[in-house]
């Protein structure tokens, strides 16, 4: 069977489960509608399971680097990273690297990062995965700088408000009341974050992070540069 009848196989399957993959993908989500577009990238993608996990990288001269450990998903929703077990490749002993996912290609069904070679990888920080205490620092920290942020941007306004005409006063003080108001929501679920137990600290995640959205989606353009 040829690639592209196999392509064609995958194509007209995906058009006609299109239908019930839609209503499948909206239970326990608010936002799951996805487009026609969106279902071929997806059917046309890597699946990780078939084609990347425990798969082999090469390099370009057929040289294995090693196997894809695991996949990491940024943040944003976006995979990131592959981490590859490359200890043997240079030389060492347990040796995982990330490496961008955008810099491994599927060659003929083979897994290959064009450029690699020892020194390459060497240069490489070893990755080790982050413990839970590093986590929960690290998102405390993140939260910490847009609520410092926001307040910056909070005395901008009332800055503003101050010095405007009574028409704009009106408009700009309602942005600080918000404003405010989100500030104040968002500190208080910081703290409530803070005081969880390091083995707690995950149910109180969601909550800050919608009122720290709150605050990025403030009123930061009402502010003159």
């Amino acid at each position: 069977m040829t690639r592209a009848f196999q392509s064609a196989r995958l194509l007209a399957l995906t058009a006609a489960l299109l239908p019930l993959l839609c209503q499948a993908q909206v239970a326990g989500s608010t936002a799951a509608s996805v487009t026609l577009t969106e279902h071929h990238a997806v059917a046309m993608g890597w699946s990780a399971r078939r084609s990347v996990l425990g798969k082999t990288v090469y390099t370009e001269s057929g040289q294995k680097i090693g196997q894809v450990q695991d996949i990491i998903i940024a943040p944003g929703g976006k995979v990131s990273y592959l981490i590859i077990g490359a200890g043997g490749f240079v030389g060492i002993g347990r040796h995982d690297v990330a490496v961008p996912a955008g810099q491994v290609r599927d060659h003929g069904g083979r897994l290959e990062m064009p450029g690699a070679t020892q020194d390459v990888i060497r240069t490489i920080p070893r990755f080790d995965y982050a413990n839970d205490t590093a986590v929960r620092d690290h998102f405390i920290a993140a939260a910490e700088q847009d609520i410092a942020r926001a307040r910056r941007n909070l005395a901008s306004l009332e800055k503003a408000a101050a010095a405007a005409e009574a028409d704009a006063r009106v408009k700009l003080q309602a942005e600080v009341d918000q404003l405010q108001r989100d500030v104040q929501v968002a500190e208080g679920k910081l703290a409530e974050l803070q005081n969880a137990s390091v083995s707690r600290w995950k149910d109180f995640q969601a909550a800050l992070s919608d009122a720290v959205s709150h605050l990025r989606s403030g009123p930061e353009s009402s502010v003159p540069g």
